[in-house]
């Protein structure tokens, strides 16, 4: 097994919990033993490998830190342990369990009834059923409120119409949770799979995350009781907000991808020999290995005091984005850097820097791009706002 602690060179591991260290060293395992053996395969074909979403839930891996019936209610930090964890195997297996988590169950646990929180959030947790979060169109990305999905009241109840764009989980899922506008503002709704004019299409043709489902959700005068509203999500902040949860989880993960190349880069670069020595010998070769290991120690530690804030109740946005956009971009030279210590062996699949380097491609573009990102710290510390 692969050491969780062969990357702690500022000995950040000394400042978890004995069950901080004990979750993360149980997912490593699990990542290695169940996950790696066929990500190669599911890459290949496009697929998702929804035989392991049982023993997620069954080893509370689904929405840790929600709080709610059948839910594990474990501290923020070990959340963001759980995605570095799993984004060390890959970027589709995090995004799996962060749509899950973070985009489906937190916003049912907060804006949710009482009975849709009963009626989900344990089946969810457990990996028994599958959601994902609606809220990305095809001309509105950056800019969410521009959607153009309309939700009509209509007796009782609502009438959906409109589409989303780039959902995860969209074709394996059996809730989505929908944004759309109404007359009175932004609205969410959990729509259930084989409700009349829901349809949901694949993406094809991608050469990013690649073992992940992603897809179009369409919504044709589908016709909604008033029980599938999620009554406590007022306004366009709602859904911002969740993705503020998803975009803490993603800061962790993608150190996990970070460490899986350099770890990579490492191993390969003390066994390769050029000119009669191993080329980890050589000064250009070690500047590129010192500069990747510097990067995910700051990394390392941006994670560390944002979970232990998050934990404290001090969970803003700007210092998320700040994280999500440094750790991105961290993690995708990491994996360029990785890419170029393996030489022509790192286009091949036999080794993980080019996977990581193209999932990356997508995760600096979702939940955020980073120049949104840039933005949105850009407003913080100035006080004037540049995308509006």
């Amino acid at each position: 097994m692969a050491d969780p602690q062969s990357v702690d060179f500022y000995r950040f591991s000394r400042n978890l919990s004995d069950e901080e260290r004990s979750v993360r060293d149980t997912v490593r395992r699990f990542v290695e033993q169940s996950f790696m053996l066929d990500i190669r395969r599911h890459f290949a074909d496009g697929t998702f490998p929804v035989e392991i979403i049982p023993e997620l839930g069954a080893m509370g891996l689904l929405g840790p830190s929600i709080h709610g019936p059948g839910c594990a209610g474990l501290s923020a930090t070990i959340y963001g342990l759980i995605c570095q964890e799993l984004e060390w195997g890959d970027s589709g297996l995090r995004s799996f369990a962060s749509v899950q988590g973070s985009l489906v169950m937190w916003p049912i646990a907060t804006y949710g009834s009482d009975e849709q929180k009963n009626t989900w959030l344990p089946e969810l947790a457990a990996g028994r059923k599958i959601g994902c979060f609606g809220l990305t169109e095809a001309d509105h990305g950056s800019d969410p409120g521009g959607m153009e999905t309309r939700a009509v009241r209509d007796g009782d109840g609502w009438v959906l119409n409109g589409s989303k764009l780039w959902i995860t989980n969209a074709n394996m899922s059996d809730v989505a949770v929908v944004w759309a506008r109404c007359d009175e503002g932004v609205v969410g709704f959990l729509v259930e799979r084989g409700v009349d004019g829901f349809s949901t299409n694949t993406i094809h043709g991608k050469y990013s995350l690649r073992a992940s489902d992603t897809g179009e959700l369409v919504f044709d005068e589908v016709r909604l009781p008033e029980s599938s509203r999620l009554p406590d999500a007022r306004g366009l902040k709602a859904p911002l907000a969740c993705l503020n949860q998803a975009r803490y989880g993603i800061a962790w993960g993608v150190v996990g991808a970070a460490i899986d190349c350099y770890e990579t880069a490492l191993r390969y670069a003390q066994e390769r020999k050029q000119f009669d020595k191993p080329i980890a010998g050589f000064q250009l070769v070690q500047q590129k290995l010192v500069t990747m290991l510097t990067e995910i120690v700051k990394a390392q530690g941006l994670c560390q005091q944002l979970g232990r804030l998050k934990d404290d109740g001090i969970n803003e946005v700007p210092m998320v984005s700040l994280a999500k956009r440094n750790n991105v971009a961290m993690a995708l030279d990491c994996a360029r850097t990785a890419r170029d210590i393996l030489g022509a062996a790192g286009i091949t699949d036999e080794f993980s820097p080019g996977r990581h380097m193209a999932n990356l491609e997508s995760v600096k573009t979702y939940e955020g791009t980073h120049d949104i990102h840039t933005l949105i710290v850009g407003a913080e510390i100035t006080g004037l706002p540049a995308y509006r």
